[in-house]
C-alpha cells in the first residue's frame, strides 16, 4: 500500500480497540471504541506558507502518537484501518 498524504496531513495505522475491559468482560464490536493512538506510517511535505516555504513537521514517520477522538477520516486499505488527519489534530508524542 502506497498513501501519500498532501499539506500538513499524516497518516496514521490505528491501534487495535480493546478487547476486553480491565475486569475481564469482554466487548462486542458494537461497543468497543474507536482507538485514539496509533502509529504514523507517512507525513505530508507540511503545510505551504504566505512566502512561498513550507513549514516544517514536528512529528516523523513510526512515531507513536495521540490524537483528538473525532477527528480526521477514517479509510481502509487491504483490511487494515487508517486515519488521515491533520498535524495539528495530534495532541502528541508517546515516548517509551
Amino acid at each position: 500500500m502506497k498513501l501519500r498524504p498532501l499539506e500538513d496531513r499524516v497518516v496514521i495505522k490505528q491501534s487495535d480497540a480493546e478487547e476486553k475491559t480491565a475486569g475481564g468482560i469482554i466487548l462486542p464490536d458494537t461497543a468497543k471504541e474507536k482507538p485514539q493512538i496509533g502509529k504514523i506510517i507517512a507525513v505530508g511535505p507540511g503545510k505551504m506558507l504566505d512566502d512561498g516555504k513550507r513549514n516544517e513537521m514536528s512529528v516523523k514517520k513510526n512515531d507513536e502518537v495521540i490524537y483528538a477522538k473525532y477527528i480526521g477520516n477514517d479509510v481502509e486499505i487491504d483490511g487494515d484501518k487508517y486515519v488521515i488527519l491533520r498535524e495539528s489534530d495530534i495532541l502528541g508524542i508517546v515516548e517509551k
